[in-house]
């Protein structure tokens, strides 16, 4: 009895420990319950170091040193106040600067500062004026019609007329038009060059007398539009290099780049990825004939077939000047490659010739071979996926080393002495 007494003894204590355990419990939960108590009241340490980072920047501007996910933060939040001596040559995120003609400048009124120092101008997209029609917006049309365009009114986008005529010494011209990233709100009209949009570009350009380089790609410039862009340059007392490349160039837009190659100082010229056909290579093998300037020509990505390919073979013959020539996909056969094989034993100037893509076949493989034989200058020569066979390959690769070997051993031309 004694002993089960004795045990009997610690049972008060552990009552009470039980009672403590209740209230610390009920603390707890309590605390938890709090409603003025929220985790999102307290900043991740990474936070605060990137607000101090933001409010600090111009005393020490460090964003080259965080990593990519944490400038993206840095650069969002960046106020637009800054001084450009401490963002100009740190900062080149587009939508930092954007913010900022946005937010802080008128482009317009830049230019009386700055329109004797800009050389070049680069535009890769156009966000036109969006006028929506309460009516319109209000009818239900369905997802086909939308595909089709049916009801849209033709937008046109920011005449750069002004901007590009108040800068005097602009040597450089690149535009898109179109927009990036346009997401759910893709409407044809952000991607429409309208024939107005071509005049008014047509008429800044050729005020542009210094211009050197215009490149206006994948903005769907057609025939109608080439034609009135050529007028616009032909005479051009400085353009040396045009890019048209990746739009809907066909035949008689290409007739119209011949006229001009003719009539201006170009040296490099680009038309890839168009739709010219036999008739518009057989203008411009005719322009390239008689031409004495022209350096670099890019046709790659068209439909010029063996006919055009011919055309521009026997201009070759006759030309003396063009260095560099990409005929890639154009679907080109042996034909063409039996009159590339002549121009190969008689030009002197070509260092450059693309002919992939195309199915010149193991023939014609072997003719270009042996036009090559005697060819001393030509050290780039493009075949692959052109089917000419892995032996002719392989011995155009040793004569191409060859010419490349001679050419660095060659005496380089040295410039003239100035007068003492």
């Amino acid at each position: 009895m004694q002993q089960a007494a004795g045990r009997s003894r610690p049972v008060p204590s552990l009552r009470r420990s039980q009672s403590r355990l209740t209230a610390d419990s009920y603390c707890i939960h309590r605390i938890i319950e709090d409603p003025e108590w929220s985790l999102a009241a307290v900043p991740q340490l990474t936070e605060l170091c990137l607000q101090h980072i933001v409010h600090n920047f111009t005393q020490n501007p460090i964003l080259d040193r965080l990593l990519p996910e944490h400038q993206r933060k840095v650069l969002d939040r960046l106020p637009t106040a800054l001084p450009l001596a401490v963002t100009a040559n740190l900062v080149s995120d587009e939508d930092y600067w954007k913010r900022c003609c946005t937010e802080r400048w008128q482009v317009l009124e830049l230019i009386p500062l700055c329109k004797d120092y800009v050389r070049k101008l680069e535009v890769d997209q156009f966000l036109p004026p969006l006028k929506v029609d309460p009516e319109e917006e209000a009818d239900d049309i369905s997802d086909s019609e939308s595909d089709l365009g049916l009801g849209e009114v033709p937008v046109h986008h920011y005449d750069l007329g002004a901007l590009v005529t108040a800068l005097p010494y602009l040597e450089e011209l690149h535009l898109t038009y179109g927009v990036k990233d346009c997401g759910m709100n893709f409407e044809w009209n952000l991607f429409k060059f309208t024939y107005q949009d071509c005049c008014n570009l047509a008429g800044a350009v050729k005020k542009c007398h210094k211009l050197k380089v215009f490149k206006l790609t994948r903005s769907n410039v057609d025939d109608d539009k080439t034609k009135l862009l050529v007028r616009s340059l032909l005479d051009h007392p400085a353009l040396v290099e045009l890019n048209l490349s990746h739009n809907l160039i066909g035949d008689t837009g290409a007739q119209a780049v011949g006229k001009l190659i003719n009539r201006s100082k170009l040296e490099t010229l680009d038309l890839c990825n168009n739709k010219i056909h036999q008739a518009g290579a057989q203008a411009l093998a005719q322009a390239l004939a008689q031409n004495c300037i022209l350096t670099s020509l890019n046709l790659r990505l068209n439909y010029l077939g063996d006919e055009g390919g011919e055309a521009m073979g026997r201009a070759l013959l006759a030309n003396a000047t063009l260095k560099s020539i990409h005929l890639g996909s154009n679907m080109l056969s042996e034909p063409s490659a039996v009159l590339l094989s002549q121009v190969l034993a008689q030009n002197a100037t070509l260092t450059s010739i693309n002919l992939s893509c195309n199915h010149i076949g193991p023939d014609g493989g072997k003719q270009l071979l042996e036009g090559l034989a005697g060819n001393k200058t030509l050290t780039e020569f493009d075949l692959r996926l052109a089917e000419v066979g892995q032996e002719n390959e392989f011995l155009i690769g040793q004569m191409l080393w060859a010419n490349r070997h001679a050419a660095r051993l060659a005496p380089q031309p040295q410039p003239p002495a100035e007068p003492l």
